[in-house]
């Protein structure tokens, strides 16, 4: 079954941990378990997730803490905290953190599941539709975009998240111009200067990384962003 979504899933109660990934993955979808929230945020760095369902009170750093520091890289990404807790105070704080919505334990999981879509439905419109393309053919080389690789004649080249997120994005509109308004607010969600020059430091080592290929390149456009061409 193709997975629907990538689902980072932060809970230190092993048992609950296991039976709520293991329903999600029989509906389809890719869930990646962390125990604690360092963990988690490190999972998060390495890897391009759809959701994240965090629980709040986590060791090493709590749901709150990692809920901000998700945010602080990825403004669109939904976030769905579960809690044994039922006190409007948690609740009013959870949604200032950027919560979509919040799940009290002991929940259903077929409850879970349809809280799940229901916030994936919502940020939808907000989130450029490019979740369903995984895979793309560059030249002789394929892009394998979950694995964050590029493999061509038997050589394995490994992404960063950012380099993964940036060709995706380029591979979707591939012979079409990128702003580069547009790459910063749906790869880094804003526009800003710093975040731009982080951007072209990407863009350049992408550049070196697909050099080899001679079928493929990323264009600047002169005043107006990237274009991968394929030649």
């Amino acid at each position: 079954m193709k997975s629907k979504a990538m689902i980072l899933l932060v809970e230190d109660d092993k048992n609950l941990g296991f039976i709520c990934q293991e329903f999600l993955e029989s509906e389809g979808y890719f869930v990646e378990l962390e125990s604690d929230g360092m963990a988690g945020l490190k999972s998060f760095q390495n890897n391009a997730y759809d959701l994240a369902l965090l629980d709040i009170m986590l060791p090493k750093m709590d749901g709150f803490t990692l809920a901000k520091e998700i945010k602080k890289q990825n403004k669109h990404i939904p976030i769905v905290f579960l809690t044994a807790k039922n006190m409007s105070s948690d609740m009013v704080k959870g949604f200032k953190f950027g919560a979509d919505d919040y799940i009290t334990k002991p929940f259903n999981t077929e409850v879970l599941k349809l809280r799940i879509e229901a916030v994936l439905r919502r940020t939808k419109s907000i989130i450029p539709e490019m979740k369903s393309y995984t895979e793309f053919i560059l030249g002789e080389a394929f892009f394998d975009f979950t694995n964050m690789a590029i493999s061509c004649s038997g050589k394995i080249v490994k992404l960063t998240k950012k380099e993964a997120e940036l060709l995706r994005l380029f591979c979707i509109n591939k012979n079409s111009i990128i702003s580069r308004e547009t790459a910063l607010k749906t790869i880094w969600g804003e526009n800003d200067y710093f975040l731009g020059r982080s951007m072209d430091v990407h863009v350049a080592k992408l550049r070196k990384i697909l050099k080899p290929l001679n079928t493929v390149s990323i264009e600047t456009i002169h005043g107006q962003g990237f274009k991968l061409v394929e030649h």
